[in-house]
């Protein structure tokens, strides 16, 4: 909810002032303890409230009063804030402060008032709203990632996969229709995954169309999952004639098209797909069963909804897993499951519900009784109104992380990473003794993953979640939500209350520059919040109480002239022009937690400044990276104590001096350029970094063993990912790695093998999870010894030409999950399929997935 946001994110900034290193105010003592327990009390009232107003398009009163009276003194602390920066703390106006101590008094009456009037209120017991303490509010649920269950679509299933293999060798587009969350992209998941389809299709490609789609960006999403070409230069013919080429030269394909809204997609796009009366298909899932009609003269395939039986069996998988249904709950359970009419979705978003709340008949009950105003609506409002039940549940804590989420565009997959430093940004996470901010995001992301709210996407090597999305239906409950309580506005849509009050705003892919000039008339220059998703043109003017500031382009000179005044920036991305250097205001962001900038025009060196940035936590320096000056030499108290995140580094000149002022760094990515002795010695203090978790290292010079010499790495490292010429010994390195006790991903692209061989022998490596070997020569034989690897799940070899033969070893690994090659040679494939062929026959099943290609590199270091 917005209060909460609000309350939440002003006692941040209460505590940031009173803890800053240099705080740019101060605020009366007395002040602040009058204003902390005012808000205190606001949260906890916040978190047991149950508003009156169920349903509508207004917010509640009072909720909204308490935002917009939390955002009154956040304008006065900020606003003095600016003032005291512009002026110069060495100059201060006495004028200036008695105003500020007197406008904050008043708002802080204002608040005060609504204190009591919320005190007042008294509301009952909400059953609605209690949630266990011990189940809600641990974090703690079985599993993170949900599996994608088919539950009573056995038939569909089978049919499908009959259309699929069935002997018509003309190009056959075979649709799936039916309402939103009954299963359509969930049925066609299970096909594109299927052995016997990924056995049967040479090619198979996953595109998600939505409704405003781009055929340029599909086209090209298509070519790069077929043939591993990432063009961006190309235009949309362009990509369709590469892309029909490429189809023409290989056998039968497999393309599934999710989420089609609008023929006219199709009518641009059938011409690449050739029909080469091989069997290819074409599978399109569609809410519109008239849409099904137009792309085929064949039947389509109609999801239906479950019936009893497989509703119930839906329902207890997603509440209670493999648990034994309790016997007090059926009969209600039973109740709730029949009112959701066998809707997939509704089921696993409700179970989702009760899965995370108390286990009482008295609270199954009252989610019953909530049900049936709603039971006998028969569209995808229903889908919503089931969604806004589970909304209303969620802690007041998740409700404003579930809202961000609706500013992200249709069918976006949202990097995770970025996603949780948005989130401490915009100060929705409420502080937790003993844990950092990016501990308490991941939590809140994982509670929200496990109320099936937000979907994984993408898993990282170690199995952490990488990537996420939202179903189109929750999406549109986030956005509804958010709307009614003006949490964001997107610009473009129709808002009654228009933008000049609005605190975030959003600027689609599709905004073009007349637009955002024609808004920005009416914009509040009180916003705290610019997300930009496309390349629309910014000219952000006295926005100087912006907070969070996220782009990808800007025209000419506009941006940068204002950027650096904006001092209250927490979160900055940004790509400035060629020619543009950070200037040295930049230490007037005071309370800068995030900085991501690239720029047009090649290297550049960071001011001075920076090291006076003490609440910095991650800075990366994108592009061609970026030269970080040394501290000011004399002062030993300039430190970033907070920074935890350091990329793009060119030349780092880390030593003793340089460690002591980073000391809890947990991700370091460097390239080292020249090899001055200077710069080679800078990597034996890698050990000292003793909180160092992360660390890409790229050296582009590797002519003698220099490096290899005074390379030493901490023992708290976790994820290595190292790149080096080819004239790097790999055994030397190597030899430093293997024992180190907490690494679960290493990832070596280049360097020989002097002697040829690498063996690995019994307690090597203890805790890898991920081994990636790219490019590195002259590895002819490998073996290994022992009960090594012991926690291996993914083997990944890329263009490692000399080694012929896998170790048979390899096979024996209890853990391992997939093994993948690319541009291998022949005999390796052929020494895996025999590894595979022994397992199974003593295992009866395939012991791990296999993915074999010949060519295609795909070097990537993240």
């Amino acid at each position: 909810m917005a209060a909460y946001a609000a309350l939440v994110s002003l006692m941040q900034i209460i505590d940031t002032i009173e803890h800053h290193h240099s705080p740019p105010v101060s605020i009366d003592k007395q002040q602040v303890e009058s204003l902390t327990q005012i808000l205190t009390i606001l949260q906890e009232f916040l978190e047991s409230y149950k508003s009156p107003v169920a349903d509508g398009d207004e917010a509640d009163p009072l909720e909204m009063r308490i935002a917009d009276a939390a955002h009154a003194v956040e304008d006065v602390i900020e606003s003095h804030i600016v003032n005291v920066i512009k002026l110069g703390r060495s100059s201060p106006n006495e004028v200036s402060f008695i105003n500020f101590y007197q406008d904050l008094r008043q708002v802080i009456e204002e608040m005060n008032v609504i204190k009591k009037e919320a005190m007042e209120t008294s509301p009952e017991a909400q059953l609605q709203r209690k949630v266990s303490s011990t189940r809600a509010g641990s974090l703690t649920s079985s599993s993170t990632v949900k599996e994608s269950m088919m539950v009573g679509f056995d038939d569909v299933l089978l049919q499908l996969l009959d259309r699929l293999t069935e002997g018509n060798r003309n190009r056959q587009i075979i649709p799936i229709t039916g309402m939103g969350g009954i299963g359509k992209t969930t049925l066609a998941r299970h096909i594109f995954e299927h052995a016997l389809v990924k056995e049967y299709f040479d090619i198979r490609a996953w595109i998600t169309i939505s409704q405003t789609y781009n055929v340029r960006e599909t086209l090209r999403q298509v070519l790069h999952q077929v043939s591993g070409d990432l063009r961006s230069d190309l235009s949309e013919e362009d990509l369709g004639v590469k892309l029909r080429k490429y189809l023409l030269s290989r056998s039968k394909y497999l393309i599934i098209l999710d989420d089609m809204w609008s023929v006219e997609v199709w009518e641009k796009m059938m011409v690449f797909f050739p029909d080469k009366n091989d069997g290819s298909r074409i599978v399109v899932t569609t809410r519109l069963s008239n849409l099904a009609a137009e792309l085929t003269n064949s039947n389509s395939i109609g999801m239906r909804f479950l019936d009893d039986v497989c509703s119930w069996s839906l329902f207890s998988k997603t509440v209670f897993g493999d648990e034994v249904f309790p016997l007090e709950l059926e009969e209600i359970g039973k109740k709730i499951v029949g009112k959701c009419k066998g809707l997939p979705l509704s089921i696993a978003v409700i179970g989702g519900l009760l899965a995370k709340s108390e286990l009482t008949l008295e609270y199954w009950e009252h989610i019953e009784k909530n049900l049936s105003s709603i039971v006998n609506s028969e569209n995808d409002e229903y889908c919503l109104r089931v969604l806004k039940l589970s909304y209303d549940h969620l802690p007041a804590y998740l409700k404003p992380c579930f809202l961000y989420m609706g500013m992200f565009g249709e069918d976006e997959v949202i990097r995770v990473a970025e996603l949780m430093r948005l989130w401490v940004s915009e100060g929705f996470l409420k502080p937790i003794i003993n844990k950092s901010s990016k501990t308490i995001a991941k939590e809140y992301l994982k509670e929200l993953v496990d109320r099936n709210l937000i979907l994984v996407d993408g898993l990282g090597a170690v199995g952490n979640i990488k990537y996420c999305k939202m179903h189109d239906l929750v999406r549109d409950l986030s956005f509804q939500e958010a709307e009614k309580q003006r949490f964001y506005y997107v610009l473009g849509q129709h808002y009654p209350r228009g933008i000049n009050s609005q605190r975030r705003i959003v600027i689609p892919r599709s905004t073009s520059a007349m637009t955002f000039r024609d808004a920005m008339e009416t914009m509040s220059s009180r916003a705290r919040s610019f997300i930009c998703h496309g390349d629309s043109v910014l000219e952000l003017l006295d926005f100087r109480f912006l907070r969070t500031l996220s782009t990808y382009k800007y025209s000419e000179g506009y941006l940068e002239e204002n950027v650096f005044q904006m001092v209250n920036l927490r979160y900055l991305s940004a790509r400035f022009r060629s020619g543009f250097q950070i200037p040295s205001s930049i230490s007037l962001l005071w309370n800068l937690h995030t900085l991501i900038v690239s720029f047009w025009d090649g290297v550049k060196t960071a001011p001075v400044e920076i090291w006076k940035m003490h609440q910095l936590k991650h800075v990366e320096f994108a592009r061609d990276g970026m030269y970080l000056p040394d501290p000011p030499s004399g002062d030993s108290d300039v430190m970033m104590e907070n920074l935890e995140t350091l990329k793009g580094l060119i030349d780092f000149n880390l030593n003793e001096e340089m460690v002591k002022r980073i000391p809890n760094i947990k991700k370091l990515w460097i390239i080292y350029k020249d090899k001055v002795m200077e710069r080679v010695k800078c990597l034996s203090y890698l050990q000292c970094l003793s909180k160092l978790e992360s660390l890409t290292c790229l050296i582009y010079d590797g002519s003698d063993d220099e490096y290899l010499q005074s390379i030493s790495f901490p023992r708290s490292l976790k994820k290595l990912c190292f790149l080096c010429g080819k004239f790097f010994y790999l055994e030397e390195i190597l030899e430093k790695i293997t024992s180190l006790p907490l690494l679960e991903k290493l990832q070596l692209f280049g360097g020989q093998f002097a002697t040829g061989r690498w063996e690995i022998v019994e307690g090597q490596f203890p805790s890898l999870k991920y081994l990636s070997l790219n490019f590195c020569m002259n590895m002819e034989c490998w073996t290994l010894e022992g009960s090594c690897l012991p926690r291996l799940e993914q083997l990944h070899l890329e263009e490692m030409k000399s080694l012929e033969e896998f170790p048979s070893e390899i096979g024996e690994i209890p853990t391992l999950k997939s093994i993948q090659l690319v541009g291998c040679s022949e005999s390796m494939v052929v020494s895996l399929k025999k590894i595979v062929e022994e397992q199974e026959e003593l295992q009866g099943d395939p012991p791990f997935h296999v993915i074999v290609k010949l060519s295609q590199p795909s070097c990537s270091l993240m």
